[in-house]
This record gives C-alpha cells, sequence and structure tokens, in this order.
C-alpha cells in the first residue's frame, strides 16, 4: 500500500498544472498527483475550469476517478458527468460501490440513467444499481450499498474465511460480517476476531452474536443517523420488511447525512428558504435569500409606524429614542438563544425529554432571572451612570423585564408549535422570531413608557 502525499494546494501548483495541461505535459501530471488523498484532488478540480478537470480526471486510473468523483460536491458532480459519454461514465460507476453509484445516477433523468446503465460492465453491479433505485433517496434504502460481507449460520470458519476472500474482493471497507440463516434472514453478527481465533471446523452458529441492531429499508435517513449516532455505530445492517438482508449502511454515509441537516438548519437559522451552494448562480442565491429580508423590511415597516404612533410621547421624551436599539437588540438575542435551545433540545429527541409543558415552565424561570438582573442592570446604568431620573430608569428597565420574557416566551413556544406541525423548528430561530420581537418589543417599550410616564 502506497502512503499517501501530503499535498499543498498552492498557487503555484496551480499554475504548473495548468500549463501542464495546456503542454499536455501527462507525465507530469501524473507524477505529481500520484499518492495524493482523492479528497485532495476533487478540492484542486475545483480549482479548474470544466475541461482542465475532465482532462486531469481522464489521465489518473478508473478506480482512482471514481474515487475522486464520490470526493466532489454535489454541485461539481453534477458539471463534471453531465460532460460524460454513458460509456464513459458507466465505467467509474463499475469501481464504484453500489450506493454511491446511485447518487451520481440519480443526478440524471430516468432516460439517462437507463442509458448508462446499459453500457455497465458487471451485471451484479447493474443489478445492484437497479434495486437502489426503486427507493427513496432520504430513506435508509436509498442510503444503503449493496455490497457486504455475509455468512451463513451453518458454515464452518473455513468456509466463512473463503467466501469473506471472495466477497471482500468488491467490498471496500469491512466493517461487520453479519450472519444470515439460509433464506437470507438476518440473525446476527460476528467479529473477524472471533473468527480468527476459533478452530477450523467450528461452526458460526456458535460464535456469532444474536443482538444485533438493524434499520428497516423505509426509515428516515436523520433517524438511521441518530442510531449510528446513539451507539456509536461503523455500520448497520438494513433488511425489508420480511427481516431478510438486503445491504449496510456505513459511517461515512451518515457523515454527509448529518453535514446536509447541518447545513439545512444553519441556513434555516439565517433565513435561507433552500439549498443554495456559494459556487450557485446570483440569481438563485439572491432567491434563496430574498423571502426572510423582505419580512425583515416588512417587520421594520411596521416597526417605523408603531414608532410614528407614539411619536408625540418621543417630542416630550426624546431621550427614550435613544434606548430603542438596546430593546430591540435585547429582545432579538434572548429570543435567539431561547429558540436555539429548545432546536437542539428537538434535534435530539428522548423519551426522557421534558413535556413541552415543563420546556415553558423551564424557560419561564430562566427568563424571570434574566430579566431581573438585566432590568436592576438597565435601572441603576440610566440613573447613576447616564444621570436621568429615578422614574425614567424605572420605565426602562421595566420595559427591558419586559421584553426579556415577551422574546423568552415567543423563542421557547415558536419552535414547539412548528414541530407540532411538522415543519423544520430550525427557521423558528432566524429572522422571523428577531422580527417579531423588534414590533412586540417596541410596543411594550412604549406601552410601558405611555404608562409611567404619562405621555
Amino acid at each position: 500500500m502506497e502512503p499517501i502525499k501530503v499535498f499543498e494546494l498552492s498557487k503555484e501548483y496551480l499554475e504548473s498544472l495548468r500549463e501542464s495541461i495546456d503542454l499536455e505535459d501527462n507525465e507530469f501530471i501524473k507524477e505529481s498527483l500520484e499518492g495524493v488523498n482523492e479528497a485532495d484532488i476533487a478540492a484542486l478540480l475545483d480549482e479548474l475550469n470544466m475541461e482542465e478537470a475532465l482532462y486531469v480526471l481522464r489521465l489518473l486510473s478508473p478506480d482512482i476517478a471514481a474515487d475522486i468523483l464520490i470526493e466532489l460536491d454535489e454541485d461539481s458532480l453534477m458539471k463534471v458527468v453531465k460532460e460524460m459519454e454513458s460509456s464513459e461514465l458507466a465505467l467509474y460507476i463499475d469501481q464504484m460501490e453500489s450506493d454511491d453509484g446511485v447518487d451520481i445516477l440519480n443526478l440524471f433523468s430516468v432516460r439517462e440513467r437507463e442509458d448508462i446503465i446499459s453500457y455497465l460492465q458487471e451485471k451484479e453491479k447493474s443489478a445492484h444499481i437497479l434495486d437502489l433505485l426503486r427507493y427513496d433517496e432520504d430513506s435508509a434504502g436509498g442510503l444503503m450499498a449493496k455490497e457486504f460481507i455475509k455468512a451463513n449460520q451453518n458454515w464452518n470458519v473455513i468456509q466463512t474465511i473463503e467466501e469473506i476472500r471472495r466477497q471482500a474482493e468488491k467490498v471496500e471497507k469491512i466493517y461487520s460480517i453479519y450472519v444470515v440463516d439460509n433464506r437470507q434472514h438476518l440473525l446476527g453478527r460476528v467479529a473477524l476476531k472471533k473468527i480468527i481465533l476459533a478452530s477450523s471446523d467450528t461452526k458460526i452458529a456458535d460464535i456469532y452474536e444474536p443482538e444485533v441492531i438493524s434499520v428497516p429499508t423505509h426509515m428516515d435517513e436523520e433517524e438511521v443517523a441518530e442510531i449510528m449516532r446513539k451507539y456509536d455505530l461503523e455500520s448497520i445492517p438494513v433488511v425489508n420488511a420480511k427481516n431478510k438482508l438486503v445491504g449496510r449502511i456505513t459511517v461515512d454515509d451518515i457523515l454527509d447525512v448529518i453535514r446536509e441537516q447541518s447545513e439545512e438548519d444553519m441556513q434555516a437559522m439565517t433565513g435561507i428558504s433552500s439549498d443554495v451552494e456559494e459556487s450557485d448562480s446570483i440569481f438563485k442565491i439572491s432567491k434563496a435569500r430574498l423571502p426572510w429580508l423582505l419580512i425583515g423590511v416588512i417587520g421594520g415597516l411596521m416597526g417605523s409606524q408603531i414608532i410614528e404612533i407614539f411619536e408625540e410621547g418621543l417630542q416630550k421624551y426624546v431621550t427614550l429614542a435613544a434606548f430603542i436599539p438596546l430593546v430591540a437588540a435585547t429582545g432579538g438575542n434572548v429570543g435567539i438563544q431561547s429558540s436555539s435551545l429548545v432546536v437542539q433540545t428537538l434535534a435530539t429527541k428522548s423519551v426522557f425529554d421534558d413535556t413541552p409543558w415543563q420546556r415553558f415552565i423551564k424557560g419561564f424561570l430562566i427568563a424571570l432571572l434574566n430579566g431581573v438582573v438585566l432590568g436592576v442592570f438597565v435601572y441603576l446604568v440610566v440613573v447613576f451612570v447616564l444621570g436621568n431620573e429615578s422614574i425614567f430608569g424605572f420605565t426602562i428597565g421595566f420595559a427591558m423585564f419586559c421584553v426579556v420574557l415577551m422574546a423568552s416566551f415567543m423563542g421557547t413556544v415558536t419552535p414547539l408549535v412548528l414541530d407540532k406541525f411538522g415543519i423544520n423548528p430550525a427557521i423558528a430561530s432566524g429572522p422571523f422570531i428577531t422580527t417579531a420581537n423588534d414590533l412586540l418589543g417596541l410596543a411594550i417599550y412604549f406601552g410601558i413608557a405611555m404608562w409611567f410616564l404619562n405621555l
């Protein structure tokens, strides 16, 4: 096994590579990339234009090129594979595990998929891919690979070792050896160490572990990710409705799911309404950001109307205007803090979790404590540092206390309500809560000012 070369992508190397491509100096390209990790080469291809990326890819062996394709992000992958002939792409898919091949085929229309599949050399691979295409992309069936190591409970150790050698040729990583009966029902798993240490005539039925965690083909990918995270699994078997072993999901597939989910939640929390990448077109990125920005603008316009309603009072107490940013900022921060904690709890649900009512009481008590501390602090600063009247300081401090309670209520309740209706609660943690808190905060602020200052 060749050592992996430590690779650093620099402007100098990039220029040298582009020059070598122009001059068709294939020897330099091959030597400079020999032993480099596929993920590093994928990052390099992202810096090249389409023609250059394809040129480099076609110089490498099909198995290495296949691994590089797997490492590309979806946008780059789509641009590259769309430029390939069906026969060329089939050559690379032949080198991949079935689940990775399906991920690529899902980028194409049904007609294009059928054309590519017709060029696959391995008939077993073709059958695996056709089987996987039946499942929803976001389910366990859509995530699983058909390549795995299995052993019949009736085999002895010698038979099992021979089968492992035969099956391992098509399996890139061996995490577990699953045990099945004559009808392919999943019975358990056996550690490779046990097989090696057992005597040659030992039956697998005598050494396998019947306790095995599996998932059905229809299970949602996020549920699969949670199970693998909870039990710290490197791979998990997938079974059909009859408990027959049909595939396995590995940790690298789950890491992709977790990353995608984190990106979706982050974009939702920041008010981006669809999945976008930095490399996407200006129009697509703008379209994803505009909805919540428009809501923020509308909220700002409504806020200006609230201020206008109290314009007469502001003329009497001009100093009130100076504290508007403080009220708005504090309400927004408290709301986001509260909703973030609730969203985090909802993302890692447990049977021992508090009920919605218990969460609300806990959030209220936290808000009560924070509100008192912040209200007293603001009162002391307004009166003793800024030199305002005691009644004015009390007004600002009490308004701060009420705004903290309101913002905490909104931040706690909104994600719970959205989750109850099956809506991603992460969207509540962004501009929605901030805008709502700004409006309600201003209304509370001026309402209290009217009450105590007789505006």
